[in-house]
Protein backbone atom coordinates (compact mmCIF):
# COMPACT_ATOMS: atom_id res chain seq x y z
CA UNK A 1 0.00 0.00 0.00
CA UNK A 2 1.42 3.62 -1.16
CA UNK A 3 1.02 6.14 1.83
CA UNK A 4 2.51 9.63 1.46
CA UNK A 5 5.18 9.39 3.30
CA UNK A 6 6.44 6.70 0.76
CA UNK A 7 5.97 8.64 -2.22
CA UNK A 8 8.17 10.26 -4.22
CA UNK A 9 8.97 13.30 -6.56
CA UNK A 10 7.13 11.17 -9.54
CA UNK A 11 3.55 8.84 -9.28
CA UNK A 12 2.46 7.14 -12.18
CA UNK A 13 -0.97 6.76 -13.49
CA UNK A 14 -1.19 3.57 -12.05
CA UNK A 15 0.63 3.77 -8.91
CA UNK A 16 -1.85 7.13 -8.33
CA UNK A 17 -5.23 4.90 -9.39
CA UNK A 18 -3.88 1.98 -6.48
CA UNK A 19 -3.02 4.84 -4.48
CA UNK A 20 -6.13 6.55 -4.41
CA UNK A 21 -7.56 2.87 -4.06
CA UNK A 22 -6.01 2.98 -0.50
CA UNK A 23 -7.08 5.97 0.94
CA UNK A 24 -4.84 8.85 -1.14
CA UNK A 25 -6.57 12.07 -1.02
CA UNK A 26 -4.15 14.96 -2.33
CA UNK A 27 -4.62 18.48 -2.97
CA UNK A 28 -4.54 18.34 -6.97
CA UNK A 29 -3.12 21.17 -8.70
CA UNK A 30 -3.45 21.27 -12.47
CA UNK A 31 -0.46 23.96 -13.38
CA UNK A 32 -0.72 25.77 -16.60
CA UNK A 33 2.34 27.04 -18.45
CA UNK A 34 1.50 28.69 -21.95
CA UNK A 35 -1.08 26.03 -22.66
CA UNK A 36 1.07 22.98 -21.92
CA UNK A 37 -0.49 21.41 -18.74
CA UNK A 38 1.29 19.56 -15.77
CA UNK A 39 -0.33 17.78 -13.07
CA UNK A 40 1.35 17.50 -9.12
CA UNK A 41 -0.23 16.04 -6.18
CA UNK A 42 0.02 17.88 -2.93
CA UNK A 43 -0.11 15.97 0.29
CA UNK A 44 1.46 15.12 3.75
CA UNK A 45 4.92 13.77 2.53
CA UNK A 46 5.49 16.95 0.44
CA UNK A 47 4.28 17.24 -3.82
CA UNK A 48 4.26 14.29 -6.42
CA UNK A 49 4.17 15.34 -9.82
CA UNK A 50 2.39 13.05 -12.09
CA UNK A 51 5.09 11.16 -14.81
CA UNK A 52 5.49 7.86 -16.79
CA UNK A 53 7.17 4.71 -15.84
CA UNK A 54 10.46 6.60 -16.45
CA UNK A 55 10.22 8.97 -14.67
CA UNK A 56 9.65 11.96 -17.11
CA UNK A 57 6.76 14.71 -16.50
CA UNK A 58 3.65 14.21 -18.18
CA UNK A 59 2.57 16.77 -20.29
CA UNK A 60 -1.12 17.66 -21.46
CA UNK A 61 -2.22 20.10 -24.37
CA UNK A 62 -5.59 20.86 -22.41
CA UNK A 63 -7.47 19.69 -18.93
CA UNK A 64 -10.53 17.60 -20.89
CA UNK A 65 -7.91 14.66 -20.95
CA UNK A 66 -6.66 15.74 -17.66
CA UNK A 67 -10.26 15.73 -16.13
CA UNK A 68 -11.33 12.14 -17.93
CA UNK A 69 -7.99 10.52 -16.63
CA UNK A 70 -7.82 11.96 -12.69
CA UNK A 71 -11.44 11.08 -12.65
CA UNK A 72 -11.35 7.62 -13.64
CA UNK A 73 -8.76 7.22 -11.20
CA UNK A 74 -11.60 8.39 -8.25
CA UNK A 75 -10.18 11.72 -7.73
CA UNK A 76 -12.86 14.51 -7.75
CA UNK A 77 -11.65 18.02 -8.23
CA UNK A 78 -8.43 20.14 -8.21
CA UNK A 79 -6.94 23.50 -8.34
CA UNK A 80 -5.96 24.59 -11.69
CA UNK A 81 -3.17 27.18 -11.32
CA UNK A 82 -0.45 29.21 -13.23
CA UNK A 83 3.04 31.06 -13.06
CA UNK A 84 2.21 34.29 -14.25
CA UNK A 85 4.84 37.49 -14.02
CA UNK A 86 4.25 39.22 -11.46
CA UNK A 87 6.40 42.23 -12.57
CA UNK A 88 7.93 43.53 -14.94
CA UNK A 89 11.66 43.96 -15.43
CA UNK A 90 11.50 45.90 -18.34
CA UNK A 91 9.91 49.25 -17.43
CA UNK A 92 11.37 48.55 -13.60
CA UNK A 93 8.32 46.84 -11.62
CA UNK A 94 9.39 44.38 -9.43
CA UNK A 95 8.24 41.42 -8.72
CA UNK A 96 8.36 37.49 -7.47
CA UNK A 97 7.70 34.22 -7.95
CA UNK A 98 4.67 32.70 -5.93
CA UNK A 99 4.72 30.11 -4.00
CA UNK A 100 3.15 27.15 -4.43
CA UNK A 101 1.01 28.01 -1.68
CA UNK A 102 0.02 31.24 -3.15
CA UNK A 103 -0.65 29.17 -6.18
CA UNK A 104 -3.00 26.96 -5.10
CA UNK A 105 -5.31 29.99 -2.83
CA UNK A 106 -5.34 32.15 -5.88
CA UNK A 107 -5.86 29.07 -8.73
CA UNK A 108 -9.39 27.96 -10.14
CA UNK A 109 -11.13 25.02 -8.59
CA UNK A 110 -11.69 21.88 -11.88
CA UNK A 111 -13.69 19.53 -11.44
CA UNK A 112 -13.00 16.01 -12.71
CA UNK A 113 -15.17 13.83 -14.72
Amino acid sequence: MTTDATLGDHITYKQLVRAVSHGFAPIVEVESQDGIYTVRFHHAGGVSTLSDKDGKTCTYLGTGQIRELLGEAGLTHGVLTWDDQCGDEMIGVPGHAMTPEERLTHGTRIAFQ
